[in-house]
């Protein structure tokens, strides 16, 4: 019970700690309520698309004046959970088109973490009828078999959508997966469904698979980001404060894929938060500079409590919303490191 209330207040922190007015931009939304099943033929079910101006689109203010876009990789990216109401009011699964949920989705994680990929190519995100969080607590057969349920409807939308963007934008690009939370729940099927040990296994840079455990025995073929220009590997990690893990993820008896996000590789060393180049959290244009550290311990990444305007208020132990957002601008160049990689390896 105390883990799950640490997640809950955990995302209320990222709706006071994005502080994007988001309900403000509700009016700019098509009203569709009588469609609930996405047609990713359309733009209007991709929540970050190429073809279309998105918050992904988005690059803190600091960040601007050195950026050059590349459009040679694209990016696939599947966003956490966002539909977090505990009352249910619309079942087990979101609603595609309810405007108050994408509105949220859009100006949070889609601004405050797909935005980490936009530089190194074209970014993907599908609108997905997302299972509500209650379904990661079921508390009994009937909840269990709901829950069940609702992750294969969202991760059905994912599969499509996802088909779609093969058969319609892909071109034969190299292809960077990433997700975080419930995101990386359907990335990692995703990734066993059509890249391990499968042809296009040859085209994946690497799977930023955020937020939820990976374990390194997951695939046949794929395996652990091990150095910094690795590619063809996975990433993840699951961020609590120092000296705090868990007591379910003490009981896990797999070793999980845990990569230090300031070295990128599993070395169990402390990795000082001068190596941090820094987060966005508080507000989109601005950089927090050294906010946290990272040391891999066991199936987790702890850091000392983040250091930020503000950070008084931050009192829980679990940084699960912050996973990216922490390690904002080193994801940026690690994810362009391993691109260039790629691309030397292929010539």
């Amino acid at each position: 019970m105390k883990q799950r209330m640490n997640f809950l207040l955990s995302l209320m922190v990222l709706a006071i700690a994005c502080g994007v007015p988001y309900k403000q931009m509700e009016k700019n939304y098509e009203r569709r309520d009588h469609i609930n099943t996405p047609d990713y033929s359309d733009l209007h079910y991709w929540a970050a698309h190429p073809y279309k101006k998105d918050p992904a689109d988005s690059v803190p203010k600091p960040l601007r004046a050195n950026y050059q876009q590349d459009s040679s990789v694209d990016v696939f990216f599947i966003h956490p959970t966002t539909y977090t109401d505990d009352q249910l009011p619309f079942g087990y699964n979101a609603p595609i088109n309810n405007i108050e949920l994408n509105t949220k989705t859009d100006y949070t994680t889609i601004l405050f973490q797909a935005s980490i990929f936009n530089e190194v190519g074209r970014v993907f995100a599908p609108r997905y009828r997302q299972a509500n969080l209650q379904a990661y607590f079921p508390k009994n057969a009937i909840d269990s078999s709901a829950a069940i349920a609702a992750f294969e409807l969202a991760y059905a939308d994912i599969k499509s959508a996802f088909e779609y963007f093969l058969n319609n934008h892909h071109s034969g690009k190299p292809i960077v997966v990433a997700a975080h939370s419930q995101g990386t729940t359907h990335g990692k099927r995703l990734l066993k469904e059509f890249f391990d040990n499968k042809l296009l296994q040859n085209k994946l840079v690497a799977a930023y698979l955020i937020g939820l455990p990976v374990a390194e025995n997951e695939y046949s073929q794929i395996k652990a980001c091990v150095t910094p220009d690795q590619t063809g590997c996975i990433v993840s990690w699951r961020t609590y404060r120092e000296g705090y893990t868990p007591p379910l993820i003490l009981e896990e008896k797999y070793k999980a894929i845990v990569t230090n996000p300031l070295t990128w590789n599993e070395a169990m060393l402390v990795s000082d938060r001068s190596l941090n180049k820094g987060g966005v959290l508080l507000k989109f244009n601005k950089i927090a500079p050294a906010v946290a550290a990272a040391k891999v311990e066991g199936n987790v990444l702890w850091t000392p409590k983040p250091k930020f305007f503000g950070n008084i208020f931050y009192t829980t132990n679990n940084y699960h919303v912050a996973d990216l957002n922490l390690y904002y601008l080193n994801i940026r160049e690690n994810v362009a490191n391993r691109v260039k990689m790629y691309f030397n390896k292929k010539h």
